[in-house]
């Protein structure tokens, strides 16, 4: 054993040693009786363990220049603070672009309590109220009454009373410094909200109480009249009560909002995507179901297809997701329901780089190198093509994690950090096994490996003209569908809306559902079912899940209905993340065309983007077809085709340009053809180790990201065929005359 070899092995030691301790245990673990008893080291994102994703706009419209450009970072520490209050376990609230708050709150599932805590805008003030009958029957019978306004308070008996209030406020809450949550002495045990004013205020209320004994005082909270009790006599003490027909949690969150402080201005939720715990731990058990599930049948494959070579390779793989892992944990990194995935897709995508090592070391033997050399001048060889294939794919990744949104950007660390690693335990990895192998006494002399592809000579290129057709012909069809579609294409990501995800806990007709939802006036809505009928999804235009959910529950008493997920998308939103998606592919595109522009001619770079539109229009058209809709994470898997595909563009783009130098005096036909059949072993392999897990992805990942899955089986079959019988061709037709 030479001392590099030794140096190599020390190293790849200490990496894993390091993964494995950063990582252990990944995931939370529980006692028998379901506690936690150790937490996880990788976080986990809202859609795997259930909580709340909203997007605020800080609405500045009506303030100074000056108000308007320090409203949102004020509104964002209130929010901080109102929320640090309501006990959320390690929340996320940042400022992102000119007037918007991105909150996140895992755990947080009782999603109308923490909208209301947030969008609160604690404008306190005190009114007095108008004890002339006469004018208050004036105002209801809807004459103005100049200097009032008409309220309506709630009774403690649940009834409401009009109230004539006056228009100015005698008195604002501006300088209240506490809010607190007490009981009354009653035998009741009523909850109301005790509060205190500094001294200007104290004087202020003082003289105010002073000065309208016998009166009544309403107490008015974002324009709601609260309570509005008789003043008996003069308050010094700047101490007041706020009362009303409050529950203990509705005392709680009024106190918190008052002791955050009024908002500058108001917020809007313009997206909000609520996951219920239950769909939370569904996604996680079926998410490591298709990896254990897709990581079997790829370890299982190579091994049987590589013999010794494929037991090295799943070994390799084992530690690449032990390396992943620990770098998630390393960074911090929250793994989402897109991100494994990522994970998933990795699996697969790793194996490419030493499928490339062992058909180039199966080539060097063929001319009758020695095992050592042959394994030396198969790494050399395949280096350049695993960097350039790989480089792409990170390109295509780091573009989705800069346009992308918050599951998104989970998948694309995954996979960045699955590319990265990849690449070490199949550069680094297999070759000191390898040399460990042929080096020892006794060693290896031979590499045995299966070959189901023979050396072929396929006339690819002769055939180019029927698959050109053939191509025209999916994707007229398809982007025919595409079109006549128009916005059903698209899901409540791009066009706004509201999507509710509902469970019973017996299987419901639509039938029924249809029935109460019409029984609300909401006939004519989207509706999908699935999971034996017991689940079903809901689109509507606009948000109205409580009222949904209060009717589903008084229709089916005896069926229990869980809310898995609510997922709400103003308008603008919608039409900012459709800009960003379309952003995201022509950036990618861009970057992979400079990238193969430098690495080879300007040429290949046209035929690679050629062959990319031409995975994402018969990718659009499949979706339009099979009435998918498309979605962020559909966005993600269009993406991921891009750096897939061209992945494998550039391995048979690295053959071409290694065989222009060995065949000098062959045609331009000649080398593509016998660059696309020597690599075609390489081509079919990976993509058969990749269509594993993908298709595991497909049957065991779940619904929530079906989608996803069907377009990357899509993507993985026409972007193989791609790269044999689009990209490669269109270097003979076009520029004509350089190519002759």
């Amino acid at each position: 054993m030479t001392k590099n070899i030794k140096w190599k092995m020390v190293l790849i030691v200490l990496v894993v040693g390091f993964a494995l301790w950063l990582s252990y245990p990944p995931l939370d673990v529980y006692d028998k009786e379901g506690k936690v008893t150790e937490e996880g080291k990788i976080n986990l994102g809202l859609d795997l363990q259930g909580g709340m994703h909203l997007v605020l706009k800080v609405d500045t419209a009506g303030l100074t220049p000056e108000e308007a450009k320090d409203a949102p970072d004020r509104a964002l520490e209130i929010i901080r603070n109102r929320i640090d209050q309501f006990g959320v376990l390690e929340p996320s609230i940042q400022r992102q672009g000119k007037d918007r708050i991105v909150i996140q709150l895992p755990g947080v599932t009782d999603r109308e309590r923490a909208i209301n805590l947030i969008k609160s805008s604690a404008h306190l003030e005190f009114k007095l109220v108008s004890d002339d009958a006469e004018l208050l029957k004036k105002a209801i019978a809807g004459e103005a009454v100049p200097g009032y306004g008409l309220k309506t308070m709630k009774t403690r008996d649940k009834r409401t009373e009009e109230l004539l209030v006056e228009t100015k406020a005698s008195l604002a809450g501006d300088t209240l410094v506490d809010a607190t949550t007490e009981f009354s002495q009653s035998g009741f045990n009523q909850p109301y909200v005790s509060i205190t004013f500094n001294n200007k205020g104290a004087a202020a209320f003082a003289e105010l109480t002073g000065r309208n004994v016998g009166k009544r005082l309403a107490i008015v909270l974002d324009g709601n009249v609260y309570s509005a009790p008789v003043i008996r006599e003069k308050i010094p003490s700047g101490r007041g009560q706020i009362t009303g027909n409050f529950s203990v949690q509705e005392a709680n969150d009024l106190a918190i909002v008052l002791r955050a402080g009024a908002l500058p201005a108001p917020v809007e939720v313009i997206e909000e995507r609520t996951v219920g715990p239950a769909l939370g731990k569904d996604s996680i058990r079926k998410g490591i179901r298709a990896i254990i599930t897709g990581g079997i049948c790829v370890l299982v494959f190579m091994a049987t297809y590589y013999m010794m070579a494929g037991f090295i390779a799943d070994f390799a793989l084992i530690l690449n997701i032990i390396l992943i892992t620990g770098a998630l944990s390393y960074f911090h990194a929250t793994l989402t329901l897109p991100g494994i995935a990522g994970l998933v897709l990795t699996i697969g995508m790793s194996v490419d780089a030493n499928v490339l090592i062992f058909e180039r070391i199966r080539e060097e033997s063929r001319l009758g190198k020695s095992l050592r050399a042959a394994i030396q001048s198969g790494f050399q060889r395949a280096f350049l093509t695993i960097l350039d294939a790989n480089i792409t794919t990170l390109i295509t990744a780091l573009i989705l994690f800069q346009f992308g949104t918050g599951p998104v950007r989970g998948f694309a660390t995954v996979l960045s950090i699955g590319i990265l690693s990849s690449m070490f335990t199949a550069i680094v990895v297999t070759r000191v096994i390898l040399d460990l192998l042929t080096t020892i006494k006794g060693g290896l002399k031979k590499l045995p490996m299966m070959q189901f592809v023979k050396a072929s000579k396929i006339d690819f290129i002769g055939k180019r003209k029927i698959a050109y057709i053939f191509s025209i012909a999916i994707i007229v069809l398809g982007m025919f569908t595409f079109a006549k579609r128009k916005e059903q294409n698209y899901g409540i990501d791009f066009t706004g809306g509201v999507l509710q995800q509902y469970r019973f806990e017996t299987a419901v007709p639509l039938a029924d559902i249809r029935r109460v939802l019409n029984e609300l006036g909401m006939e004519g809505l989207a509706i999908q079912q699935f999971a034996d009928k017991k689940e079903f999804i809901i689109r509507t235009p606009e948000d109205n899940s409580m009222q949904i959910q209060v009717k589903f529950n008084a229709s089916f008493r005896d069926n229990k209905l869980d809310v898995l997920r609510i997922e709400k998308v103003g308008p603008s939103i919608g039409k900012d993340l459709r800009g960003k998606a379309i952003k995201a592919v022509l950036f990618a595109m861009f970057g992979i065309c400079l990238y193969v522009s430098f690495r080879f001619e300007f040429r290949f770079a046209i035929a690679a983007i050629v062959a990319l539109f031409h995975d994402v229009f018969i990718s659009l058209g499949a979706i339009a077809l099979t009435h998918r809709e498309l979605s962020i994470p559909v966005v993600a898997a269009l993406l991921t085709i891009v750096g897939y595909s061209i992945n494998d563009t550039i391995v048979v783009f690295d053959r071409i340009r290694e065989d222009r130098k060995l065949m000098r005096k062959a045609t331009q036909k000649d080398i593509i053809n016998a660059s696309i059949n020597q690599t075609l072993s390489r081509t079919l392999l990976t993509s058969v180790t990749t269509l594993l897990v993908v298709l595991a992805l497909y049957f065991l990942g779940g619904d929530v990201i079906n989608d996803f899955a069907f377009v990357m089986l899509i993507g993985v079959i026409f972007g193989t065929y791609s790269s044999i019988f689009i990209a490669s061709p269109i270097l003979i037709d076009w520029p004509a005359k350089r190519v002759r």
